[in-house]
């Protein structure tokens, strides 16, 4: 009899704390979330009550620290107060003008006009190419990436940095904590930046028993270098080989392909803002003094493009890349073409590229044909009969390459580059950059990209979608379910 009213009790105590569990989800996470993801996060709890909430606490907070959040409000409303500004353009269509207001009033960084910029689809061109604008560097340096790796395809940026520091050229470099330090031999990376006597810091650090702790997959996924302020390089690419150095991918063959753009002019002093903020929140330490160039102060380039930085992430109150790609897709006229390595898109994002095919604007996605990461992959594959069935053309980039390129163009003069993924993590959860261009030339470029992308790879059809196994499309379903717990 003991023991029996011993197990009711345990039983009554356990059905009560479930029971509170699933009151409290009900009334907290709703708070501030979009509905798809209160709605995948009440569905794990009320599955799974306690491992549920063991798995919220660890990375249901989708914001950084209030402290970190603080910092960057007074850094961008630093940057708004001495934000060097030009008179907009009569020729941009209101809509646009509208547009670069809208992220100004999100980061404080106007459009700048005489900037000339050059695209770059080569890897290992691309690190040739800032290896080179290093050699020439004066002053100092600025490097952030999500993935920094000292190794064969990197040896020569790394002789770059040493070459730079030997002259008197003071190089800062920024890497991400996770990622860089869960590449194979990641310490050795570090210890080189030592011996050269690169300053560096880590992004985002995991490090709980030194009051440094977040939610551990809020990562800072930016990808920029800077020289003297007036050479500027930013996109998709990582600092590290074409296969980041993983056996699994060695074995599978995998490859990645990046796109890079070079910038010149005044636009370099906002990718240069972007560094400085980053390294003011990461060190405590303002070096804008000494290591600024105002836009006012760079030459303007024969090329006139007009350009606009919108950084993003997690220490802002506004997914600022959503908000900017959201605009730009329902102000196209004539055609909208994405690229994406891992295209997981909300529903306003459905929504808006969808009603741009109704309107019977030209819209295309270039994905992979294979993916790296099996839920991301599973999770775009679901949204690939919507699409379809609204008329948007997909285009499989072939294997071994995983497209890694983050770009879209809309009509034949405003283009987007930047680390900034078409997914909710990019929308939320990462720290990324976004550079919105407007100018035919830098489209021009674009599309001969895009026309790469085209006949390197093989146009997806409906026809061929609707015969996919039933298996496929449940793991893609499923996978589309986990892609909300943000």
């Amino acid at each position: 009899m003991h023991s029996l009213l011993l197990s009711n009790l345990f039983w009554g105590f356990g059905w009560v704390f479930v029971l509170i569990i699933d009151v409290v989800a009900l009334i907290y996470i709703p708070r501030n979330r979009k509905p798809t993801a209160a709605m995948a996060w009440l569905l794990l709890i009320l599955i799974l009550p306690v491992l549920g909430l063991v798995i919220y606490l660890l990375i249901g907070n989708f914001r950084l620290p209030a402290r970190r959040r603080n910092e960057q409000a007074r850094i961008d409303a630093f940057i708004r107060e001495r934000a060097v500004r030009q008179d907009a353009d009569a020729a941009w269509p209101r809509w646009f003008a509208r547009v670069t207001e809208q992220n100004e009033a999100l980061t404080g960084l106007p459009p700048l006009s005489g900037n000339s910029t050059s695209l770059i689809a080569d890897y290992q061109d691309s690190i040739d190419r800032m290896t080179a604008a290093i050699d020439e560097a004066t002053a100092w340096v600025h490097v952030e990436f999500y993935i920094v790796a000292w190794d064969d395809t990197t040896r020569g940026f790394f002789s770059a940095m040493e070459r730079a520091v030997a002259r008197g050229v003071t190089v800062r470099l920024l890497a991400d904590f996770i990622a860089s330090r869960k590449i194979p031999e990641g310490d050795k990376t570090f210890a080189e930046l030592d011996r050269i006597g690169v300053k560096w810091s880590f992004m985002l650090p995991v490090q709980p028993f030194k009051g440094k702790f977040q939610r551990p997959d809020l990562r800072n996924h930016r990808k920029l270098v800077v020289v003297d302020g007036r050479v500027g390089f930013m996109g998709s690419q990582n600092l590290i080989s074409r296969d980041y150095n993983s056996q699994k991918n060695i074995k599978r063959g995998l490859k990645w392909q990046e796109l890079v753009t070079r910038v010149d002019g005044p636009i370099v002093s906002q990718v240069n803002v972007v560094f400085l903020s980053d390294w003011l929140i990461e060190t405590g330490e303002d070096v804008s003094s000494a290591e600024h160039v105002a836009a006012s102060d760079v030459d303007l380039q024969p090329a006139d493009l007009a350009c606009q930085l919108v950084p993003s992430g997690p220490a802002y109150e506004s997914e600022n890349n959503l908000r900017l790609f959201l605009s730009l897709i329902h102000g196209a006229t004539e055609r909208v073409i994405l690229t994406s390595p891992y295209f997981v898109p909300d529903e306003a994002m459905v929504y808006a590229i969808t009603t741009a095919c109704q309107r019977g604007l030209d819209v295309q996605l270039f994905v992979s044909e294979i993916g790296d990461q099996g839920l991301v992959y599973h999770a775009q594959r679901s949204y690939y009969r919507t699409l379809l069935a609204a008329g948007v053309r997909i285009f499989l980039y072939p294997a071994p390459f995983i497209l890694h390129a983050k770009h879209f163009s809309i009509d034949d003069d405003i283009a987007v580059i930047g680390s900034s993924n078409m997914d909710i993590r990019s929308f939320s959860l990462n720290a990324e950059m976004s550079l919105m261009v407007r100018g035919t030339p830098f489209v021009q470029a674009m599309r001969a990209v895009e026309k790469d992308y085209r006949d390197s790879g093989r146009e997806l059809t409906l026809d061929e979608w609707n015969n996919e196994p039933a298996r496929a499309t449940f793991l893609d379903g499923l996978a589309r379910l986990t892609s909300a717990l943000n």
